[in-house]
């Protein structure tokens, strides 16, 4: 990705595309519950966080930047998203993002949420 498509998309609000990771995983028959699920375990937010997060319009770089505790094995997640290797993306931020899609990609795939949450 060009640097000033990145910038974009760092500057964009979570809150905007949170709506759209929920209705991904409803549309399989999976729920809201799971996504908030699979962004604690990958951000070590928790329910307050994503409140005070989507209400304050929180953009990603920030979201990302000040998350409590990144999974350490988020190293763990694999694949292609948007037709991008997670594990080959150089730019960490870009990276953690992109991880976050796959996870949504796998629940939405239907894979057990032990396996999502690489347990």
């Amino acid at each position: 990705m060009k640097a000033g498509a990145n910038e974009r998309v760092y500057k964009m609000s979570f809150a905007r595309v949170y709506p759209h990771y929920i209705a991904k995983a409803e549309k399989k028959g999976r729920t809201k519950e799971e996504v908030d699920e699979i962004i604690f375990w990958l951000t070590g937010y928790n329910e307050n966080d994503l409140k005070r997060i989507l209400e304050d319009k929180t953009n990603f770089e920030d979201f990302y930047n000040n998350a409590p505790r990144f999974n350490p094995n988020a190293s763990l997640i694999t694949g292609v998203i948007c037709g991008y290797r997670v594990e080959n993306i150089e730019e960490p931020l870009m990276q953690k993002l992109r991880y976050l899609d796959k996870l949504i990609d796998e629940l939405a795939k239907g894979k057990p949420m032990e396996k999502i949450l690489r347990k």
